[in-house]
């Protein structure tokens, strides 16, 4: 492991559960990737293990996994702290409650400065409230100097319920690459089996890991109402492609044949290709039953699609109802059929809608703004000024 040198500069070392697919991985990637190399290096230490997404980062980045068992130990904690002590980091960033631990032994390596990032509550605890996670939070809530929130709902619930004094919060949105998701562009139609989608389908989806959280059972189920709700006409139109895998498939795939629907629903796997899946679809609909920011809300909203999205999280702060998309309740699949039968009864909706969603990430979603924000949260930590940087 490379050592800190004086005529290096800063290393911060990014402490996570796993680098395997999701957002907090994306925004990481992304961090790495557009940080100016002058101004700070980086490391991944990754808890259990790594994954697909070391292969996105552009530029040679030290990973090291640590294969940890489930729930840690001092043993766990002395590993932590040998592999920090090795690399010397000016700052050791953990994320999430699974890596929260990690500021223990980060605490002992001398010198270093701590932040901790939230990007979305346990996935077992979707509000926040579980007694025995936050009575952890608050234990090590000393250790941490500062803290980064992917949203305004976290950064209020850090505030209000773990107890962190406000002036350690900073509230950080992610960005969205703006270059790959765009209305512009070839879109995935041709991917999809032969004979599912009529001339003049208008389709329907989702992209996102098939997991509980994610609910796209609730979707589905809201797919076959809508089959009710809409003329008879328009709903043979009608199409719905689920992009993604994960360990609820089996359940979905079971889910669609009873409902009836193999011939209107598609699951289609994994795809390298999100933006031109993107400009597959006309409606996007994120059913989530818990959500930090959602990455999916703004690269669907930069292809130009208006988004139907359950109201938790984040995303209320992404989607503004009647303007950029509709809101519905989690786990609802007739308000969910509801949203969606507005939409499609109403192309002129689903335009203005879509526009107004692109406009908006187009202004406020950029991630040389998001990594501007962490470097300056670093720069604050360590004391560095505009005036020394330039120098």
């Amino acid at each position: 492991m490379a050592r800190q040198s004086a005529h290096q500069p800063p290393l911060v070392v990014h402490v996570l559960h796993s680098f395997g697919t999701g957002g907090l991985e994306n925004g990481l990637v992304n961090l790495i990737n557009r940080t100016p190399p002058e101004r700070y290096r980086h490391a991944i230490l990754c808890l259990t293990e790594s994954g697909a997404f070391e292969e996105r980062l552009e530029r040679p980045v030290p990973v090291v996994a640590l294969h940890a068992r489930p729930g840690h130990s001092f043993a766990e904690y002395a590993k932590i702290r040998r592999a920090l002590a090795a690399w010397r980091p000016a700052i050791v960033h953990t994320r999430n409650l699974s890596a929260l631990e990690a500021q223990i032994p980060a605490r002992l390596v001398p010198g270093v400065r701590r932040v901790h990032g939230v990007h979305g509550r346990d996935v077992f605890d979707l509000e926040g409230r579980n007694r025995k996670y936050n009575l952890l939070r608050r234990a090590i809530r000393p250790l941490v100097q500062r803290y980064t929130a992917v949203s305004r709902d976290l950064a209020r619930w850090l505030v209000d319920t773990i107890g962190v004094a406000p002036h350690k919060v900073v509230q950080i949105y992610n960005g969205v690459d703006q270059e790959r998701f765009t209305p512009h562009g070839d879109d995935a139609r041709g991917e999809l089996p032969a004979g599912f989608l009529p001339p003049d389908a208008l389709v329907i989806g989702t992209v996102g890991r098939l997991a509980a959280v994610k609910d796209q059972a609730t979707l589905i189920r809201a797919f076959a109402r809508l089959g009710d709700l809409a003329p008879e006409q328009t709903a043979g139109r009608l199409r719905l492609v689920l992009v993604g895998d994960g360990p609820e498939r089996a359940n979905l795939e079971t889910l669609v044949g009873e409902l009836g629907l193999n011939d209107r629903v598609w699951l289609a796997g994994d795809q390298q290709a999100v933006p031109a899946w993107l400009r597959t679809l006309d409606i996007f609909v994120l059913p989530s039953l818990g959500e930090g920011i959602s990455n999916t809300i703004l690269e669907a909203m930069a292809t130009g699609l208006p988004v139907v999205a359950t109201r938790v999280g984040g995303n209320p702060e992404l989607v503004t109802p009647e303007e950029s998309g509709l809101l519905v309740p989690p786990g609802d699949p007739e308000a969910l059929a509801g949203a969606l039968a507005q939409l499609v009864a109403d192309p002129d909706l689903r335009r203005s809608m879509g526009e107004a969603g692109l406009a908006r990430v187009r202004r406020d979603f950029h991630w040389e703004n998001t990594v501007a924000r962490y470097l300056e949260v670093y720069d604050g930590l360590l004391g560095r000024t505009a005036q020394a940087l330039a120098s």
